[in-house]
């Protein structure tokens, strides 16, 4: 439900248009988060919905990826403009959505479809370009799509795992009430299989989606999902501050993982390799070699976190 006026204004400033500056990049302080404040409010005067502004972001995403088909400096830098433009919006949603209150999983939902078909669309018109540019990714043409699909699978892997472990982060920083953790995928396929593909298209197979994204972060994060289960069997929905305090401190150093394998790092890369190096393909090694290794540190070190935590739970007297 919207918000009256009133209510927007008690809670309508700049930092609380913010996660928490815990979870938040300092290029995105610096950049993203005032350029997407000034859009939100803009939208807001305009009656824009935060899901409306998600839509556009992805059509200048999907645009972004054409600009990167050709090899033209003045082209690929409108796709570069393109794609901070995008991401500019994608930050300027969630901003929109905090101060107002608008929050709704469909909005999640196509916040995490939005980033994705991004970058389906850049591997797309990359790989076009390298089959079309004179040397090995010419010659043996189906090697840029093997390598950009298994690119495609660690992308996907490293960005829902960052997220998951974020917004397990602001759970133990803020409660339920400032994160967007689901407590698990079985009421969402339960959900999913209620509902009719002929008569809830739409909302169907938004719901296959995020229910598969939720039961696969939970499926990776054994030591995570013990924690919260005897968390849960101790304390119900009644954390104590201590605890969540503890965690926090823990957890904090390991949120520079989770930024370093956010849209920032990536996009940074993929600018280096299309502008500076005129290599495209050169991101997808990245992806696979750099993110990778920070994907495997993170989750190693912070399921050894959880799994402290479920020992020490364990011995806590009742």
């Amino acid at each position: 439900m919207r918000e009256s006026k009133s209510e927007v204004k008690k809670r309508g400033g700049y930092k609380d248009s913010l996660k928490s500056l815990d979870t938040e990049e300092t290029f995105d302080l610096i950049f993203y988060r005032p350029i997407g404040y000034i859009q939100a409010i803009g939208a807001y005067k305009l009656g824009i919905t935060p899901n409306a502004i998600t839509i556009v972001s992805i059509f200048l995403g999907i645009a972004s990826g054409v600009c990167f088909f050709y090899d033209d400096l003045w082209i690929n830098l409108a796709g570069v403009f393109l794609l901070v433009w995008a991401d500019s919006l994608d930050s300027a949603d969630g901003q929109l959505a905090r101060i107002t209150g608008q929050y709704s999983r469909l909005g999640r939902i196509l916040d995490g479809i939005s980033s994705e078909t991004w970058f389906i669309s850049i591997y797309f018109f990359i790989c076009l370009r390298e089959t079309l540019t004179p040397g090995f990714f010419h010659t043996y043409f189906w090697s840029i799509w093997v390598f950009a699909a298994i690119t495609g699978f660690f992308h996907a892997w490293q960005a829902s795992m960052a997220d998951y472990y974020r917004q397990f982060h602001l759970l133990m920083l803020k409660g339920k009430e400032g994160s967007e953790l689901e407590d698990s995928a079985k009421p969402l396929w339960e959900k999913f299989h209620a509902l009719s593909w002929k008569k809830n298209f739409f909302q169907k197979g938004m719901l296959l989606f995020y229910a598969d994204y939720t039961e696969t972060q939970q499926k990776r994060t054994p030591e995570l999902q013990k924690l919260r289960k005897v968390l849960y069997e101790k304390y119900g929905n009644n954390i104590p501050k201590t605890f969540r305090e503890e965690f926090r401190r823990k957890s904090l150093p390991l949120m520079k993982y989770t930024n370093i394998l956010s849209f920032n790092t990536r996009s940074f890369a993929l600018f280096a390799a299309i502008l500076i190096f005129q290599q495209p393909w050169l991101y997808f090694a990245f992806e696979c070699s750099v993110l990778n290794i920070v994907l495997i540190v993170m989750m190693i070190r912070h399921e050894r976190i959880c799994k402290y935590f479920v020992k020490r739970i364990d011995n806590m007297p009742d």
